[in-house]
């Protein structure tokens, strides 16, 4: 009589379905693991995205409200730091503040900055103000500290203005006689360092609301 097979998997077999196993889950691991790091890194793209937009409304936000306030400067940049007197948000306050913006180095790392004075109405609370914002562009002075916002990671920082028709490097109120009207257009320069996130040169252009029709 023909001997029976016995029931069950040889040693050899399941061996083989461990192998095609264990290789099954490698690849779903993989595919798993490569899903998450795309959406880390599109969710840190994102947010990346999101508080430099946030960053250039509010430096077009600042540009909108510059005033002139007495025989003050309404702006003045000197190569590293850039001052603005504007007034304040709150419409039912009339209050003037004075702006500061820099690139400037710290624990997390270069990044781009922006100051703004506590609101004052006075000649005297504007020199102080903006005595501080200089203070604080070159060297983060420490009473400054507290209004500080750390923006967005850069290398580097440019403004031009536009003036009498045509683009220039932007220069400093003493260049300009002292007392530095805004001028028609502010472009903006950035450059945004190498990373996963966001990178290479980003140019924004700021036209003077009070002008009729846009310059090119």
């Amino acid at each position: 009589m023909r001997r029976r097979r016995p029931a069950g998997f040889t040693l050899i077999e399941l061996l083989v379905a461990i192998s095609a196993m264990a290789l099954l889950a490698l690849m779903s691991w993989r595919g798993l693991d490569g899903m998450a790091r795309a959406q880390a890194a599109n969710r840190e793209r994102g947010d990346a995205l999101l508080t430099l937009q946030t960053t250039l409304t509010q430096w077009s936000a600042d540009l909108d409200a510059v005033m002139q306030f007495g025989q003050t400067p309404a702006i003045d940049w000197d190569g590293r730091v850039l001052r603005l007197t504007r007034r304040g948000a709150d419409q039912a306050v009339p209050a003037v503040h004075v702006v500061a913006w820099t690139l400037r180095a710290g624990a997390d790392g270069p990044r781009w900055r922006r100051w703004q004075s506590p609101p004052f109405t006075t000649r005297s609370g504007w020199r102080e103000a903006w005595t501080l914002a200089a203070s604080w562009g070159q060297d983060g002075a420490s009473e400054a500290r507290s209004n500080e916002v750390a923006l967005v990671p850069l290398e580097s920082w440019q403004l031009y203005y536009f003036r009498n028709g045509s683009w220039s490097p932007a220069v400093g109120a003493d260049a300009l006689g002292g007392l530095t009207p805004l001028p028609d257009g502010v472009r903006l320069v950035l450059s945004l360092p190498p990373g996963p996130s966001l990178a290479g040169l980003l140019t924004r252009d700021w036209l003077r609301p009070t002008l009729s029709a846009p310059k090119t």
